[in-house]
């Protein structure tokens, strides 16, 4: 299996949901998103996994979302997606991918959880 977690290593959610993953013996990919912003396609395939719109996976409450306008509802997804390309800070976090095949996005972290396989027990 393998799994990835879009980190912000500042962020108490993003931590624990991180924690929550390796409490399960798996250890993710960990992409500090900030650092290494997500391309159009790899966004274009979030979107997919979680069945959302750019929108959906921006923080919108963020000022930085305010201050760049995007609350503009005449803007276009391609504009959207540009967007989060050029201020990763606006990814909401952390979000979850497992085997390219699913994904969530991590609030609370718990809902991590929904898309591992449980625990392992060690007789």
């Amino acid at each position: 299996m393998q799994v990835r977690i879009y980190h912000n290593p500042r962020c108490s959610k993003s931590r624990e949901a991180l924690r929550l993953i390796r409490e399960r013996g798996i250890e993710p990919t960990v992409i500090d998103y900030q650092k290494t912003p997500p391309g159009e396609t790899e966004i274009e395939l979030l979107l997919d996994l979680l069945g959302k719109e750019p929108r959906q996976i921006m923080r919108t409450q963020d000022d930085l979302y305010q201050i760049a306008n995007l609350d503009d509802q005449g803007l276009v997804r391609e504009t959207l997606i540009r967007a989060l390309i050029q201020r990763p800070a606006l990814l909401e976090r952390p979000i979850v991918v497992v085997d390219d095949a699913r994904a969530v996005i991590a609030r609370p972290p718990e809902k991590v959880l929904e898309i591992l396989p449980a625990a392992q027990t060690t007789p």
